[in-house]
């Protein structure tokens, strides 16, 4: 990974107890950055905080992202905590209640477009304001190839990631000119607790279909975040980052 130093940033990554979260928020970490990282419960935070800061320096908080209320009262803990509200804003939290579209009930339906795209927007706010008084901020969000190719089974998932790319590209327009990028990086198949329930045939399926004939590693994303976190992208914002191996190219 490029060697990136966020000494003195305050960088808040939502779903940060596992998988590509955890990974996000490590190598945050690792680099200089004070780390704020959420997670669902009590247990998940305080797991959260000792794990950064075995690293670095950093805290846990509990984020019910289904309770939009808690945005703004998450952004304000994190800048008393820390003496300032992020600079980097890194939103990773997100859930699937999988079924086809005809057999899903409205509330999976609501569930997920909430927490994987309303809290998205509703954290994105409270953030965003203190960056703009500033004149400079980061603000990256993990959305899916799900979102831009689709995926059966999923039309909840992928309208809330879908979402997530068209807010992003909206949002970058009008808080350029104040020295904020918004960006997202998509995911393919990373080997995740999610992708570790799959059978063998789904797994075959993907991974033939992949021109790089492996998954992906969480690692892989972080290095894609981490990037459009630095001053190495700054003159990069509304994008789009796919990070797939190839299995969609847009």
């Amino acid at each position: 990974m490029a060697v990136y130093d966020f000494s003195g940033k305050v960088v808040l990554v939502t779903g940060a107890s596992r998988g590509i979260g955890k990974v996000i928020a490590e190598e945050f970490a690792r680099a200089g950055a004070v780390v704020c990282g959420t997670a669902t419960s009590e247990d998940g935070a305080a797991k959260i905080e000792a794990n950064l800061s075995s690293i670095g320096k950093g805290y846990g908080f509990v984020l019910n992202a289904l309770d939009l209320d808690s945005a703004a009262a998450l952004a304000a803990a994190v800048a008393e905590k820390c003496g300032s509200a992020p600079d980097i804003l890194v939103n990773n939290a997100g859930i699937t209640r999988d079924t086809l579209f005809m057999r899903m009930k409205d509330a999976d339906w609501d569930a997920v477009v909430t927490c994987n795209l309303t809290a998205v927007a509703r954290l994105t706010k409270a953030c965003i304001s203190p960056m703009m008084k500033k004149r400079a901020g980061r603000v990256i969000s993990i959305t899916s190839i799900v979102g831009e190719i689709g995926n059966a089974g999923q039309c909840n998932y992928a309208a809330a990631k879908a979402g997530i790319i068209g807010f992003t590209r909206s949002l970058a327009k009008e808080v350029g000119s104040r020295g904020i990028t918004v960006n997202c990086v998509a995911p393919g198949f990373i080997d995740t607790d999610m992708t570790k329930v799959l059978g063998d045939d789904a797994l075959k399926h993907w991974l033939d279909n992949i021109p790089l004939k492996r998954m992906g590693q969480a690692q892989d994303i972080a290095r894609a975040v981490l990037f459009l976190a630095s001053e190495d992208a700054s003159y990069i914002t509304g994008a789009t980052i796919d990070v797939n191996g190839g299995l969609h190219c847009a």
